[in-house]
Order: structure tokens, then C-alpha cells, then sequence
């Protein structure tokens, strides 16, 4: 007897079609039955389904699947509060380019419009922060309303879907068929009338400088940019979505990230820069208002996607296509090119600010300086290892100093900068990347956001450092009000002994007790299997010239 084909049935075979290799979340009632046929499923496609602690944090991690992979990963909750939860991580999906898709159950349909247990309007909750919302209402529209979710999240400026599943709508028995496997729509390059303009602008220019931004981090960008400046001596900026496209051998070219900061490196070239083209940059990385006060400068794109435009960003031409063609056609023609000889004592200067700025101070007798924890750092992380970096003034730490060699492998929320978001990240880089080194770089306060995640990366045996930068406030915060107003307020809480709690996770821990101790730790840390803490007393009392150098109006 042949056996029923449930709504369930059809959301799992829709995903298998779809290649996900996971699925993270938490069940409930409403959509119960897709966790058992996801569960008890013979396919041996279907993908590994990931039980969390919390929604928010199974949003994180089907994010990192997207940031990493830029295919869209998926998360999985119940009705009510199971979606609700979804909200953060998804709006943080969203404005930072992330391609996901939550599917979540819902009320059986006969009590959308009743006071009923959980029930809620999920679209209407969920469709300002989106690219797409959805209801299913029919059980033979669910593989098409899943397809289209996954082309919306992953197509255009990539960013979040959901959609919504009545739990009547799961039970039912379908007859429909699962939509096809679909071959990816192919962008050919740019114009050749416009790549002829900008390689003429390109060399009318007395520098030129490249832009890079977080959709030139694919796999394929990646190796055609390095592939242009192997050729070329055009100056590069990166933002912090950006981070790891320019190899080491091209460190040359190479002039810092911005974002945040006024008066670095990148942002004086940028400022300096008679033509700045911007290559898969996005507005939200880092505003044109803080990088082209003046709204003067000259500007170029080479995207896949038309840019938004505003006051500072006006771009001279756009040149939309397929980012690696249109490098690849562009290579040719400006093979050879150097910059202009008045510039590179310009670009010297600024190299050499690059270098001294990384160097830590003398160490303080108990707290361990900004600096010293990043030059530590850069000794144990490889290239092949995944830097995941929650938000605080680690954050612009990190940002600012650490090197990354390899493209997706430094990871920065910037867009909304979310409080907890490393530690979920770092474990859906673990489950991708199984055979590196995951480290995840924590304050005492955003680490607790998502803390009960140790739980998960234990249970999933990841090779998992969290280096938290304790001082026992928030600081990031601390600081900005001591700029604004002299004193701070809202900003204390608590010591926690990270030790004796990834201790009761399963997990091991280590204290930094002095900085001399620092590197010695770190060896410790990193020569352990699973889940590893690491709690180093920071000293932040360099904030203040820290917060001298950045755009304070972002905070007012």
C-alpha cells in the first residue's frame, strides 16, 4: 500500500531539492510533523537537522550558513513565540546580506482570525524585516511558496525569507509534485562600452583606489580580484564584510578596511583617491555619508545588483553584470598598469601608519592590552581557520588590527551589529568546516546573549575556541557615553567565572591570569578538541584615543 504524501513531506523533499545540508531549530506542535520526517526520513539527501537552544541563535547559524556558503540556510520553529524569536536574527540577516530562510508553523488555518493559542499574524510580524513573507493557505502551494522564498533570499541583494505554515496545512495529504531542482539564473559581464570607459578613467587617474565590499567575497570575486592585481598595482580598501579578499602575497596593495573608524589608512586613501570603484560594496557595511562627507569624490561600480543611491554616493557609471566576468574581461586591459609615481611616496606613508599602528603597548601587571590579545591571536589562527567577532570594543579591535588571509573566514556583524552573534556563527562554520579551527571572539556581555549555545557546539563535538574579553562592563557602549556626556550610566554587571561554567557545559576552560601568560594559554586552548573557553581580563583604557578616531556621528 502506498504510503500518504504529507505537507511534511513536501517541505523536506523541497529542501532536498533545494541542497540544504541543514536545518537548525526547535519543534512544537504546529510543526511537529516536519521534525519527524526530517528525523525518520530514508532519504539520504535530507538534510542534518540541528537542534538549538534558542530561535534567535538557530537564525544566527543558518545566517553563517548563507554568509559562508552564499547559498541560503534554514531554520525551523514553531508557531507563536517560536517565530517571534526569529525577528533579530532575521532583520540581521537581512541588512547584512545574508541569505536565509525560516519556515515556521503556524495555527491551523481556521484560527488565524480567532484569540486562540498562538496565534498571531506571522506575515504581518515579519514582512518589514524581509525580503519575502509568505502564508502558505493551499497544501499543494507549498514547494512553489519554498522555491520562490529561496530565490528571494538568494537572488538581488541577498537577505531573509520567510514563510509561514498553518499546522493543518503540514497534516494535509498532497497530491501535488515538488518543484524541479532549478539551475541558477547566469549574468553575462558588464557592457563593453562601459568597461572600455573605465579602464580609460582607471588610467586618466592619479589613484585610483579599489573598494571592495561584502559581495566581492565569493570564492570566484575573490580569485578574479587577486587575479586583476597580480597584474595591476591599484591600491585596495576592504570593509569589514570584505575582510580576507587580498591575499598575502598582495598585502602591498593593500591599505586597511573601514567602517566605524575616521582617519585610518583606507579612509585617508579613499579620501586622497582622484576615482574610487567600488566592487560588490553595499551602502550598509559602511554609510558613503562617513566615507564622502564632501560628497566629492569620484565614483565607479562594478556589481551584479543596481546600487542605492544617495547624497554621497553617486555613482559616475554602474557597470552590472557578473562581478567575476567583468573582472576577468577587465584583466586584459589593464594588465601592466601601475599608479602614478607622485603617489607612491603617498602610499609608502600610509603603509608604513598601517604597520605601527598594530604594535601593542608596554603590558599592564594584570589586564591584557587590545593589541597584545590581537597579536597573540594572529600567531595561532591559521588561514584556514573562521574568526567569528561578536559586537563590543573587541569588535573594533578586531576590525582595526587582525589580519585575515582568505575571504568569509572573518566574520563581523555590521549591518545591525548584534549583541550574541559569534558563538551561533562560529558553530555553523564548525559544521561547514569541520576540519579547521573555529575561534570565537566575545565580550563578558555579548557572550551571555547566546552563551547556552556551548551547549549545542559540545553536543556537536565542534573544534571551538571563544576567547572572552572580560572587564565586566559594556563597554562599547561605556566609552561612546563618556565621549557624549563625561560619565556613563546602564553599562555594569556581574563577574561570571567563565572557567567553572564551560566546565559545567562539558566544555574546558582557561583564565588568563596575567599577560604574561597570554600566549602560553592560547597554545593550551588551541592544541584541545571541542569546545574550548578562553577569559582574558582586558585592559580597554586606550578606548578614548580609540574613540578620537571614530565617526561620532553614528552614535548621536
Amino acid at each position: 500500500m502506498t504510503q500518504p504524501c504529507y505537507g511534511a513531506d513536501i517541505v523536506v523533499d523541497s529542501l532536498v531539492n533545494l541542497n540544504v545540508p541543514y536545518v537548525f531549530g526547535i519543534p512544537g506542535a504546529k510543526i511537529d510533523r516536519v521534525f519527524e520526517t526530517l528525523t525518520y526520513s530514508k532519504n539520504p539527501k535530507k538534510p542534518k537537522l540541528i537542534i538549538t537552544r534558542h530561535e534567535q541563535n538557530a537564525a544566527f547559524m543558518a545566517a553563517a550558513v548563507g554568509r559562508i556558503t552564499g547559498n541560503p540556510g534554514v531554520v525551523l520553529t514553531t508557531s507563536g513565540p517560536g517565530a517571534a524569536n526569529l525577528a533579530t536574527g532575521l532583520v540581521t540577516a537581512n541588512a547584512e546580506g545574508d541569505p536565509v530562510v525560516a519556515i515556521s508553523g503556524q495555527v491551523q488555518r481556521a484560527d488565524l482570525v480567532r484569540l486562540t493559542h498562538q496565534s498571531m499574524h506571522n506575515v504581518e510580524l515579519f514582512a518589514p524585516i524581509t525580503k519575502y513573507a509568505a502564508e502558505i493557505q493551499d497544501p499543494s502551494n507549498i514547494s512553489e511558496i519554498i522555491a520562490n522564498a529561496f530565490r528571494k533570499a538568494q537572488f538581488g541583494k541577498q537577505g531573509a525569507s520567510f514563510v509561514s505554515i498553518p499546522q493543518d496545512i503540514v497534516d494535509s495529504i498532497v497530491t501535488s509534485h515538488v518543484i524541479k531542482p532549478l539551475q541558477t539564473p547566469k549574468l553575462g559581464p558588464a557592457s563593453h562600452e562601459d568597461l572600455t570607459y573605465l579602464v580609460r578613467r582607471i588610467k586618466e587617474a592619479k589613484l585610483p583606489v579599489l573598494l571592495l565590499g561584502m559581495r566581492a567575497s565569493s570564492p570566484e570575486v575573490t580569485t578574479a580580484i587577486r587575479q586583476l592585481l597580480a597584474v595591476t598595482e591599484l591600491p585596495v580598501v576592504e570593509t569589514f564584510q570584505g575582510a580576507g579578499i587580498i591575499s598575502h602575497e598582495q598585502e602591498s596593495n593593500f591599505f586597511g578596511r573601514v567602517g566605524l573608524f575616521r582617519n585610518q589608512p583606507g579612509d585617508m586613501l579613499l579620501k586622497k583617491s582622484d576615482l574610487v570603484i567600488s566592487i560588490g560594496y553595499d551602502a550598509v557595511e559602511y554609510e558613503p555619508r562617513n566615507w564622502n562627507a564632501e560628497r566629492d569624490a569620484q565614483i565607479m561600480v562594478i556589481d551584479d545588483i543596481p546600487v542605492e543611491i544617495d547624497h554621497n554616493y553617486q555613482p559616475e557609471i554602474e557597470l552590472i553584470g557578473n562581478i567575476e566576468q567583468t573582472l576577468t574581461v577587465l584583466n586584459p586591459l589593464l594588465r601592466g598598469y601601475k599608479v602614478a609615481p607622485q603617489a607612491n611616496k603617498y602610499l609608502m606613508q600610509l603603509q608604513e601608519k598601517l604597520q605601527k599602528r598594530d604594535v601593542p603597548p608596554q603590558m599592564n601587571d594584570k589586564y591584557s592590552h587590545p593589541l597584545a590579545i590581537i597579536q597573540s591571536l594572529q600567531k595561532h589562527v591559521t588561514d584556514e581557520m573562521t574568526v567569528t567577532v561578536d559586537v563590543g570594543s573587541h569588535y573594533i579591535w578586531m576590525a582595526r588590527h587582525f589580519r585575515c588571509y582568505q575571504p568569509r573566514h572573518l566574520l563581523f556583524s555590521n549591518g545591525m551589529q548584534t549583541l550574541g552573534v559569534a558563538l551561533p556563527w562560529a558553530i555553523a562554520a564548525g559544521l561547514l568546516r569541520p576540519k579547521t579551527k573555529i575561534i570565537a571572539v566575545c565580550g563578558d556581555g555579548g557572550f551571555l546573549f547566546s552563551s547556552m549555545e556551548l551547549e549545542t557546539a559540545v553536543r556537536l563535538k565542534i573544534n571551538l575556541v571563544v576567547i572572552i574579553w572580560c572587564d565586566g562592563t559594556y563597554d562599547m557602549v561605556k566609552f561612546q557615553e563618556e565621549m557624549k556626556y563625561h560619565r556613563s550610566a546602564g553599562i555594569n554587571f556581574g563577574p561570571v567565572d567563565f572557567v567553572k561554567y564551560a566546565k559545567s557545559f562539558g566544555a574546558k576552560g582557561f583564565r588568563v591570569n596575567n599577560p604574561s601568560e597570554l600566549n602560553e594559554t592560547l597554545d593550551k586552548a588551541f592544541s584541545q578538541n571541542g569546545p574550548v573557553i578562553v577569559e582574558v581580563p582586558v585592559d580597554y583604557s586606550d578606548n578614548e584615543e580609540l574613540g578620537k578616531a571614530m565617526l561620532l556621528d553614528q552614535f548621536y
